[in-house]
């Protein structure tokens, strides 16, 4: 499970949520297929494997989801909070203060005590923010596309054992899909992220299969 962040406006997911929901419904599904036992797996076998790992990851990306909104309001009522502290004109310099901490580490150096005065004053300008906060349609949007993302990125992992008789077969093949996500994911990662995305992309699959391995270690 992986932490969210709230969408950022005209985005219903960042890059960041849909790459790590994706993983993280890739590794799920892994530790249910990793674990059946070719030697002694039969229909009956493969059949229960099939249900847990859709029940498991539809019930994980309904968890997701769910956490991805209390994020999104935990964030909103932050910044309403920090608007109000700005707002506060009894004492300005604590309000300067407070703007200052809410922005960019790296911006701090180029931002004069004068700019600062200029953000207060247009901040105590700006409407009064709601006394509590609440969610859009934009976070519920973005909570559906959690759940499905995690919910939908089973399928391509499981559907070899849909259309293979065999269950060595269907599971080489299984592993081999969820190889070529896990590369994916890494390689979109390392786009996003600015690193080598063909050197990301092998660094997600050995990470997401030590990831795996752990989870069935330890019961998961």
């Amino acid at each position: 499970m992986t932490e969210t962040h709230p969408a950022q406006p005209n985005r219903v997911l960042d890059p960041m949520d849909r790459i790590s929901e994706i993983l993280f419904g890739v590794i799920m599904v892994l530790t249910c297929t990793a674990a059946l036992g070719v030697a002694t797996a039969d229909q009956a076998s493969v059949r229960t494997m099939l249900l847990g790992a859709l029940g498991c990851n539809l019930a994980w990306g309904i968890i997701d989801a769910g956490l991805y909104l209390m994020a999104c309001l935990s964030e909103r009522g932050r910044n309403n909070l920090t608007l109000r502290a700005a707002q506060d004109g009894t004492d300005p310099e604590k309000a300067r203060r407070i703007i200052a901490q809410a922005l960019p580490e790296p911006l701090m150096p180029a931002i004069s005590k004068e700019q600062l005065e200029a953000m207060r004053q247009h901040l105590h300008r700006y409407p009064k923010p709601a006394s509590r906060p609440r969610l859009t349609r934009e976070d519920w949007a973005g909570a559906m596309g959690i759940c499905l993302l995690v919910f939908l990125s089973t399928f391509p992992v499981v559907i070899p054992f849909l259309f293979v008789d065999d269950v060595r077969l269907a599971l080489r093949l299984s592993n081999a899909v969820a190889i070529v996500m896990l590369f994916l994911c890494g390689y979109a990662f390392g786009n996003y992220a600015g690193i080598r995305p063909w050197t990301m992309g092998l660094v997600m699959v050995a990470i997401g299969s030590a990831l795996t391995g752990v989870a069935i270690a330890l019961g998961g």
